[in-house]
């Protein structure tokens, strides 16, 4: 278990004056993800007050993750992943365009929301190969696990402020208004890609195999099926997607309400903990290099994410909440920017969309499992056995991984 990479300089990515620009173009356009979704929900409950449309939120965003994140990055691995990002960014300018026309004529309708609810979940999707093949092409080996572990830091800080514009524009404009100026927070990243001379391939080149069908993809998933490292990365990001993956927010009024009850503040308090974690936790770990990408750190990091949250949902003191709810946003940010960065180093280059595909199904798909281990379970057990057993279930996992790898056969590190 040694490290995959070499150490790089601190806060490397932001000084590339490339990956820069990309890094906050990305917070925007993350943001206004989270804008839209708080404006739509917002005026869907209003309008409907449909419990299995708010389920179907959740799912219709995650699904398209599962089922098409290979075949997106079979798309990154075959073109200009410039074009591509642009393409996912168009897509969710259109569907927020769509929305306001609909809010302004007063046509919406359940089946109008469902498919612009699908089409957003598959612009997110179509965004997250290329991304990281950007990203790798920005910075190279040296200095990839800067990029992945800050672009994950400035995509936390457009999840932790989204929710506090979309509030301001819903209250300031109106929803009609709102949901037609978040447009304008996905242009910065869509016109910087038209800026870069890089495509994803400047720095190895495009691969040889052009094809994007499913046996071709069949084909790199065994291929990489023998390296216990990379499956290994992809299993952790899979346990934590499945057993709390989103569902620990779409909870968190039950534990505000059982942690101070009565209390407003607390919702929001315990959202901006997690949050927060997540941001602070990677702008300490990129300045301090504590932590290298070693599958030892990512087994550690993905076992206290779990105990975390374990912890948490048994605690009954708020105060103690919040310090478990920022240091799991901490660990997550660790364990998913580690992982990410083994996977695309040790990935083969002709696959490495594809690979990274497979890693966005385990990492982000398999978050839609997590409304079952530990919403559904808690409409039946209560959430807080629910997310403690889902929670437990992940270190169990975890140990497991770690034993997988040490036992395995794994490709030689990268010095």
């Amino acid at each position: 278990m040694t490290a995959a990479a070499p150490a790089a300089r601190r806060f490397a990515a932001l000084r590339n004056r490339d990956c820069r620009p990309y890094l906050f173009g990305a917070a925007l356009s993350m943001m206004a993800d989270n804008v839209e979704h708080v404006i739509t929900y917002w005026v869907l409950w209003q309008k409907f007050h449909s419990e299995a449309l708010a389920g179907f939120q959740v799912i219709s965003h995650w699904v398209p993750f599962l089922l098409f994140s290979v075949w997106f990055g079979g798309l990154a691995d075959r073109f200009d992943c410039r074009r591509v990002i642009q393409a996912a960014q168009v897509l969710f300018m259109l569907v927020s365009l769509l929305w306001g026309i609909l809010f302004i004529t007063g046509t919406l309708q359940i089946w109008h929301a469902c498919v612009l609810l699908v089409l957003h979940g598959m612009a997110g999707s179509l965004w997250g190969p290329g991304e990281q093949l950007m990203l790798h092409d920005f910075v190279g080996d040296e200095e990839l696990v800067s990029a992945v572990r800050l672009n994950a830091t400035f995509r936390s800080l457009g999840v932790l402020f989204g929710p506090a514009v979309g509030s301001g524009l819903l209250l300031w404009l109106g929803p009609k208004a709102g949901i037609l100026t978040n447009i304008a927070f996905y242009l910065p990243l869509t016109l910087f890609l038209f800026r870069t001379r890089f495509t994803g391939h400047t720095r190895h080149g495009r691969p040889a195999t052009q094809r994007v069908g499913l046996l071709d993809t069949v084909k790199v998933l065994r291929k990489v099926a023998g390296d216990h490292t990379l499956i290994s990365m992809i299993i952790l990001a899979g346990l934590a997607s499945f057993f709390v993956g989103t569902a620990l927010q779409a909870t968190m009024p039950n534990f505000a309400e059982d942690l101070s009850p009565g209390s407003t503040d607390v919702y929001g308090i315990l959202l901006f903990a997690a949050g927060a974690g997540g941001v602070v936790g990677g702008l300490l770990l990129e300045a301090t290099g504590w932590l290298r990408p070693t599958v030892r750190a990512a087994v550690v990091t993905t076992m206290v994410y779990g105990l975390s949250s374990l912890l948490f949902a048994v605690a009954g003191n708020l105060w103690l909440g919040v310090v478990l709810l920022f240091v799991g946003g901490v660990a997550n940010l660790a364990s998913m920017s580690i992982g990410q960065t083994v996977t695309q180093l040790l990935a083969p280059p002709a696959e490495r969309g594809r690979v990274i595909g497979v890693y966005n199904v385990a990492s982000a798909g398999l978050r839609a499992g997590s409304g079952v281990t530990v919403g559904v379970l808690g409409q039946a057990i209560g959430v807080h056995w629910s997310l403690g057993l889902s929670s437990a279930a992940l270190c169990v996992g975890t140990g497991l991984a770690a034993l997988y790898t040490r036992h395995g056969h794994r490709v030689p590190a990268i010095e």
